[in-house]
């Protein structure tokens, strides 16, 4: 007797990729960006507030860039001002890291894919064309559809959803320690990328799997985390 039907198909069932800082080296921009929006009002931004804001939402890092430089502008003109930056420099330029492209070709032969990032989906949008990869993602969630951004998991939840795939089938790869967080709040096994710019190597225990470069991974081994 054939069965084959009923056999549950292995895990992973799906993939969500970060963007910044795991698949393009775009992470620089939004520093730029916001370095030079708080120089013409007068503060000084640095590294520690970069790591500040790191998986924010808009509203979030908006909210801080007022309170903390006493920037009297509403969120969106400061979401405006920063995000056009940063599209001006992908428009000229997207710095993709080592086996970004190939590591999101050879998964989505194997997976349906997803993008969970804390970018503003204009900006998600514009790398992912930028590096020929757009077609190849079923669902794009950005953090600021939701409430909150990263650590907290809902820019996952959302993704999963649209992906219609359980979390605890999923697999997500991340280079942030928020980010990593985020995935396993969402009941989500983690690929951490580590970022060596804003984060140490003992801030990913909690990863189901560390690799120095996307350039390390071997496609068969992902259900081996589950």
């Amino acid at each position: 007797m054939d069965t084959t039907q009923n056999t549950p198909e292995p895990p992973p069932r799906a993939v969500i990729f970060d963007v910044d800082g795991l698949l393009v080296e775009t992470e620089q921009y939004w520093d730029e960006a916001r370095r030079s929006f708080v120089a013409e009002h007068g503060g000084a931004w640095t590294e520690q507030d970069q790591r500040n804001v790191m998986g924010d939402n808009s509203v979030q890092w908006s909210t801080y860039l007022q309170q903390h430089f006493d920037i009297a502008l509403p969120n969106d003109e400061i979401v405006e001002a920063v995000q056009s930056f940063v599209l001006e420099r992908v428009s000229r330029h997207v710095p993709v890291l080592p086996g970004a492209v190939e590591t999101v070709r050879a998964l989505a032969e194997r997976y349906p894919l997803g993008v969970a990032s804390s970018a503003p989906t204009r900006v998600i949008e514009a790398i992912l064309s930028r590096i020929g990869v757009r077609q190849l993602f079923r669902a794009v969630a950005s953090s600021d559809e939701v409430s909150h951004g990263k650590p907290r998991p809902d820019v996952y939840l959302l993704c999963a959803r649209r992906l219609g795939v359980p979390p605890s089938l999923i697999v997500v790869f991340e280079d942030s320690v928020n980010g990593v967080r985020a995935a396993k709040a969402a009941g989500m096994k983690v690929v951490a990328v580590p970022n060596r710019q804003y984060s140490r190597p003992s801030d990913f225990e909690i990863a189901d799997l560390v690799i120095a470069s996307l350039t390390d991974l071997r496609p068969e081994t992902l259900p081996r985390l589950f």
